[in-house]
């Protein structure tokens, strides 16, 4: 019982944001240390109940690679790319940011690459004297549609990957082609929900034509060695099948290689990670390492088995529009923490096959439009 309502405590301060969310997980681990509901050796060393490290150094190992091809102004080149060949013109201008912000987010965080491509979206938009928030918007969503795409794109994937034993190949597979057809569609969309931004300059247009991209890449030596990496870990990622390396440590390397052989020091590197995020995803682990210890979430299992009858179609369903419902109101790892145990205990309980894993995609597309995206935006609009 004091497990339960320490537990929701912390959930509801981390859902409503009264306190900050690192403070409320941190607060809501150390409570369920405190009060015996998990130990020392369940909560920092158990591969089922304990904080998964596989997902803290695959995100440290990104975030330190994403910091570095930062500084090369790589996204600032990218958006003027992008707006000399739309010719000034404001949706083909548009088609062209979504896109690219839905192919870097499959390959970076979704909210970084919001936040890279953001600031020269203001530039942008400020030339051709177009409003900006249609943009930002447009790109918040196109990057959580990109993000779900891969593992590595978006957060709760990392963790329905750890949790359900599913490979970067396994994303690329199931879920890419999905995010394709939804990116066709947006595009589509885009036309009309902001068509009062596409008014066209020609005047303006010329200005955007003047820019030269080039000057915005800082360092181009910098820049290559990046990317190479970039891609060298990427296709280790795929070759997961044959080369047996987790992506955590896949990433740790591609991390640790870029720094030791660039002129980047290891200050620089390390000061781009968000440590707040890391210590998060440590806190909330505990949290739900201690929920399996004391039984709470075997019982919604068994519940969620009874109400759906052991019917995966059924089970998929309603994962997926409940998961979609509850974050779009909280966000959405937390959420997907609490329940990859729960969709693990689902998936085990009707056999374990492929066809039970459908319910691990019905997770991470029912969490594909979270706040996160749309939270920054607000931030940058404001």
């Amino acid at each position: 019982m004091e497990t339960e309502v320490g537990e929701r405590g912390a959930y509801a301060l981390i859902a409503t944001e009264r306190v900050h969310r690192v403070a409320a997980a941190l607060g809501g681990a150390g409570i369920m240390l405190l009060i015996h509901a998990t130990d020392a050796e369940a909560a920092f060393f158990s591969q089922h109940t304990g904080v998964d490290w596989n997902v803290v150094f695959l995100l440290l190992g990104m975030m330190v690679i994403v910091g570095v091809l930062k500084q090369t102004g790589v996204f600032e080149y990218l958006a003027i790319w992008a707006a000399k060949r739309a010719r000034g013109r404001p949706y083909r201008l548009m088609v062209l940011l979504v896109v690219i912000t839905a192919v870097a987010s499959a390959l970076l965080d979704n909210v970084t690459t919001v936040l890279l491509i953001a600031p020269v979206t203001f530039l942008v938009c400020e030339r051709l004297a177009v409003p900006v928030a249609p943009f930002l918007i447009a790109e918040a969503m196109a990057s959580n549609i990109g993000g779900t795409a891969t593992l590595v794109g978006d957060p709760p994937n990392i963790i329905i990957a750890s949790r359900g034993g599913l490979t970067f190949n396994d994303f690329l597979v199931h879920l890419a082609p999905l995010i394709v057809l939804l990116m066709v569609v947006f595009v589509a969309l885009c036309r009309f929900l902001f068509r009062g931004a596409f008014t066209h300059d020609p005047a303006r247009a010329a200005d955007v034509m003047a820019l030269d991209e080039r000057e915005a890449i800082t360092d181009r030596r910098l820049l290559w060695q990046s990317l190479a990496v970039l891609a060298l870990v990427l296709v280790a990622f795929v070759l997961h099948p044959v080369l047996h390396y987790e992506p955590s440590v896949v990433a740790i390397l591609g991390a640790g290689f870029l720094v030791a052989a660039t002129r980047v020091t290891a200050e620089e590197a390390i000061s781009e990670v968000e440590w707040p995020t890391l210590t998060f995803f440590a806190g909330l682990f505990v949290m739900v390492g201690a929920l399996v210890e004391t039984g709470v979430i075997e019982q919604v299992s068994r519940a969620a088995v009874e109400a759906t009858e052991g019917r995966i179609g059924v089970t998929a369903t309603g994962l997926l529009w409940g998961s979609a419902a509850i974050s779009a109101i909280v966000d959405n790892i937390p959420y997907v923490a609490t329940m990859s145990p729960i969709v693990a205990d689902l998936v085990n309980a009707a056999g374990g096959g492929e066809q039970a894993r459908v319910l691990w995609w019905a997770l991470a597309l029912g969490d594909l439009f979270d706040r996160r995206g749309l939270i920054t935006t607000h931030l940058l609009l404001t």
